[in-house]
C-alpha cells in the first residue's frame, strides 16, 4: 500500500532513472509528488466534431485511426509518424516528429482521443504533435477536460507526471486536515484531500478556483499564524517605559537645518507612543531612500537617551555604520549624551554636548563605556552582536535594512538589554520598498509605519530611456557633470564576461570605460568577489571623490550615501525588476544637485522596452514595487537569498482578498491561544515548514 511517506522509487512503475529525475525536483516521497502543484492547465474540455474545427482552436478531438506510418522527412534527418483520424463527421491529418515510438503505440482500428491546436496546413487542417490517448483503457488523463501542466526536468514529461500523480491521488486522503473545522466553514473552504485530487485533475474550472484557493489560503495562514504568536509572545514579555521629553523632543527638531515632513512626524509620533508602553514595540519604518529615516528613529533615540537608557543601531556594513554614525553625530551636536561607533576595524565614541571626537578607542575602553551605561547611543555591524558586547540598560534595538538580517541577530540582541526581565523595544527599518500586503505578510509580526514623501527641496532624479545611437551623448554628459565637480555610478547586471553572452559585466564595462571612453578620469569597480577590506577602500575613495566613476554590481544599492553622485547608469535595465531598479536610482539625488539616472538596454522587446517607460515615469517606490510584484511575484522582485522572504509553493501574495482573510483567521487562532489547536502547534513548530502535509 503506497502511504505518503513510500519513497519514490518504490511507487509502482518508476525505475531507478526516473526516481534520480524526479529528486531533482525535490520529489522523494509520495507527500512531496502529491505536493507538486501545476503551474497552470491547457483547457481540453471542448470535444469538437471534425466538421466543425477552424485554424487556431485548442479541442479535444475522438474518433478512429484509420491509417498511421512512420516515415523518414525528406532530408532523412527526422522520422515522421503520420496519421488520419476519423470521427464520423469528417477525417483530419495528424502529425508527430521524432517520436517514431507513436507509431508502435497505436495501430490503424484504434480508438483514440487527441487534444492540440487544430492548424490550417496545405491540404487542408491538420493537429501537429498533439496529445494522445487510447480510448478504452481506463478514465482519460491527458486530453480531455483541464489538463495539469508541470515544471518538469530533462527526459521527464508532463505525460509522465500525470501518470504517476494519478497512480497515488488515492493517497491524498491521508493527509491531515489541520485546518480547525470552524476555520473552513467560516471561509467556505473545501477538505484537504478534495483540494488536492482537485489541483490535480480538477472536474470543472469552478472546483480548481475553490482547490486553488484552499491550498493557497493554508500556506498563508500557518505563515501569518506564525507571525502572530511570535507578536503575541513579545506583547507578553516587558520593555522599559520611555517617558517622552516634549520640550526636549522639539528644541531638536527646531535645531534640524531641515523641516520634518508629515509623514515622518506621523512615524516619530507612533514610534514615541509604542515606546511609552511597558509592552516592547515591535515596528517596521519604511520609506524610500533619503527619506528621513534616520532622523526619525533618532527622535526615539534622543528620548530614551533623556530616560537615561541606551539606544543600539545596527546595520550591514562598516561603510553604513561610519555614515550613521556620523549623520547622528552632527543631529545630536550641542545634546548631553555620548555615542559609540563598533565594527569590527573602528570604534569611537564622541561626547556630543561638546563634539568632543575620540578617534581609535581601544576595544576594551569602549565595551566598558557602553556596559556602564556611559554611552547611551551604540552604531554598529554585526560586531554588537558578539557576545562581548554588553549593555547597561539597552532599552531601544534599531535595525536598518531590515532585510539583511535574520529573526535570530534581531534576537540576539534584543538579549543584550543587561535585563533578562526586560527587553529592548524594536524598530527595524528598510529602504526596500514592500507594498503594504506583502509586508503583512512578510513581517506580520511588525506594525508598519510609512514615510512616503520625501524632504521638501528635493529634486526628483531625471530619468530617461537611452537608446544604443545615443550613448555617445550620454558619455558626453557624464563627462560636463564630472566636470562640475560630480560623481557617476554605473551598475552592471554580471561581474565577469563569462558569466553570460551578451550581457554586460563589471569587468569589461571598467575595462572599456577606463581605457577608451574616460582615460583621463579615475574610475574603480566594486562587487561581491572582493573582500571586505578592498570593498570598504574602494567605497571609502568614492566618498572622497578621488574616484570620479564607479562601476558595480548590485552591491552598491546597500544604503551607501554619496550625495555628491548625481548621475547612475544601469547597463543592461532590462535584467533588474522595477523594484530594484528604483533602489539604485535611489544612491544618487541625495543632495540639492540634479541627478540623473539614465538606463541603457539592448532588448527590442516592446514588453520590456513598456516596463522601463513606466519607470522613468515615475519616482513613487511603493508603486513601482506594487506592479513589479503583479508582474514578477515576491520571489523575483525582492531575492529567494532575502532573509524571512517566504517561498511557497501554490500561494502568490497578489491575493489581497486572502491576505486579508488570513490574517484575521490567524489574529482569531493566535488569540484563542494556539494551545487549543495541537496540530496546529506542532506544524508550525517544524521551523520554516508553511507546506499543507
Amino acid at each position: 500500500m503506497i502511504t505518503l511517506s513510500t519513497p519514490v522509487e518504490q511507487i509502482n512503475k518508476i525505475g531507478a532513472a526516473t526516481a534520480k529525475k524526479l529528486q531533482r525536483l525535490e520529489i522523494k516521497t509520495a507527500q512531496d509528488l502529491l505536493q507538486y502543484y501545476p503551474f497552470r492547465y491547457e483547457d481540453y474540455s471542448q470535444t469538437v466534431a471534425i466538421k466543425d474545427l477552424k485554424p487556431g482552436i485548442t479541442a479535444n478531438i475522438q474518433g478512429e485511426l484509420e491509417f498511421i506510418q512512420n516515415k523518414r522527412s525528406f532530408q532523412k534527418r527526422m522520422m515522421i509518424t503520420e496519421a488520419l483520424i476519423n470521427d464520423g463527421t469528417g477525417q483530419l491529418k495528424v502529425a508527430w516528429f521524432n517520436q517514431p515510438f507513436i507509431g508502435k503505440n497505436l495501430k490503424a482500428g484504434d480508438k483514440v482521443s487527441l487534444a492540440g491546436i487544430v492548424q490550417g496546413g496545405f491540404l487542408g487542417l491538420e493537429m501537429v504533435a498533439p496529445e494522445y490517448e487510447k480510448i478504452g483503457l481506463g478514465k482519460l488523463a491527458h486530453t480531455t477536460g483541464l489538463v495539469p501542466i508541470y515544471h518538469v526536468t530533462a527526459n521527464l514529461t508532463n505525460k509522465q507526471a500525470r501518470f504517476l500523480i494519478k497512480s497515488i491521488i488515492g493517497a491524498a486522503s491521508q493527509f491531515e486536515d489541520i485546518l480547525p473545522e470552524a476555520t473552513r466553514r467560516k471561509y467556505q473552504l473545501l477538505d484537504l484531500a478534495k483540494a488536492l485530487v482537485n489541483i490535480h485533475f480538477p472536474q470543472s474550472q469552478e472546483i480548481l478556483i475553490r482547490a486553488r484557493r484552499r491550498l493557497q489560503f493554508e500556506e498563508l495562514f500557518l505563515l501569518q499564524l506564525k507571525t502572530q504568536i511570535q507578536k503575541l509572545e513579545i506583547k507578553n514579555q516587558k520593555s522599559a517605559i520611555i517617558k517622552f521629553f516634549k520640550e526636549e523632543t522639539n528644541k531638536f527638531v527646531q535645531s534640524l537645518p531641515f523641516k520634518l515632513t508629515a509623514a515622518q512626524k506621523k512615524a516619530a509620533w507612533e514610534i514615541i507612543k509604542d515606546i511609552g508602553q511597558d509592552k516592547p514595540m515591535a515596528r517596521l519604518l519604511e520609506g524610500d531612500v533619503g527619506s528621513g529615516k534616520t532622523v526619525t528613529a533618532a527622535i526615539a533615540m534622543l528620548n530614551v537617551a533623556l530616560n537615561k537608557k541606551q539606544s543600539a543601531l545596527l546595520v550591514p556594513t562598516e561603510i553604513l555604520a561610519g555614515q550613521h554614525f556620523e549623520t547622528l553625530a552632527k543631529l545630536f551636536k550641542g545634546v548631553d549624551i555620548s555615542m559609540g561607533l563598533f565594527t569590527r576595524t573602528n570604534r569611537k565614541v564622541v561626547s556630543l554636548k561638546s563634539y568632543d571626537l575620540q578617534l581609535d578607542v581601544s576595544k576594551e575602553k569602549l565595551l566598558k563605556a557602553v556596559k556602564d551605561g556611559k554611552t547611551e547611543i551604540v552604531v554598529g555591524t554585526h560586531a554588537l552582536i558578539q557576545e562581548a558586547v554588553e549593555f547597561r540598560d539597552l532599552a531601544l534595538a534599531v535595525i536598518d535594512e531590515q532585510h539583511r538580517f535574520g529573526v535570530e541577530q534581531r534576537q540576539a540582541l534584543r538579549q543584550k538589554s543587561g535585563n533578562k526581565l526586560i527587553i529592548p523595544h524594536l524598530l527595524s527599518m528598510t529602504a526596500t520598498p514592500i507594498p503594504r500586503s506583502l509586508a503583512q505578510v512578510i513581517y506580520g509580526d511588525l506594525d508598519l509605519s510609512i514615510i512616503n514623501e520625501l524632504p521638501k527641496g528635493r529634486k526628483k532624479i531625471a530619468t530617461f530611456l537611452v537608446p544604443e545611437p545615443k550613448r555617445p551623448g550620454a558619455y558626453d554628459f557624464i563627462k560636463k557633470e564630472i566636470a562640475n565637480g560630480r560623481q557617476a555610478f554605473v551598475v552592471c547586471p554580471l561581474i565577469s564576461p563569462s558569466d553570460k553572452l551578451g550581457v554586460k559585466s563589471v569587468e569589461e564595462e571598467y575595462k572599456k570605460l577606463n581605457e577608451h571612453v574616460f582615460p583621463e578620469l579615475k574610475i574603480a569597480y566594486l562587487h561581491g568577489r572582493l573582500k571586505p577590506p578592498e570593498k570598504e577602500k574602494i567605497m571609502r575613495e568614492f566618498l572622497a571623490n578621488d574616484v570620479k566613476i564607479l562601476v558595480s554590481t548590485s552591491v552598491v544599492e546597500v544604503g551607501v550615501d554619496a550625495p555628491n553622485a548625481s548621475v547612475m547608469i544601469i547597463e543592461g535595465a532590462e535584467r533588474f525588476g522595477l523594484a530594484q531598479l528604483h533602489q539604485f536610482r535611489g544612491r544618487v539625488g541625495r543632495s540639492a544637485h540634479q541627478s540623473y539616472c539614465l538606463l541603457f538596454t539592448e532588448s527590442l522587446n516592446e514588453q520590456t522596452r513598456n516596463r522601463l517607460t513606466i519607470f522613468t515615469k515615475s519616482n513613487d517606490g511603493f508603486k513601482l514595487a506594487e506592479a513589479d510584484l503583479r508582474q514578477r511575484g515576491p520571489g523575483e522582485v525582492y531575492g529567494t537569498a532575502q532573509k524571512g522572504f517566504p517561498e511557497f509553493k501554490i500561494a502568490t501574495l497578489n491575493d489581497y482578498t486572502l491576505i486579508k482573510e488570513t490574517k484575521e483567521a490567524a489574529e482569531n487562532i493566535a488569540s484563542e491561544g494556539i494551545e487549543k489547536y495541537p496540530k496546529l502547534l506542532e506544524r508550525i513548530e517544524k521551523t520554516g515548514e508553511y507546506v499543507v502535509g
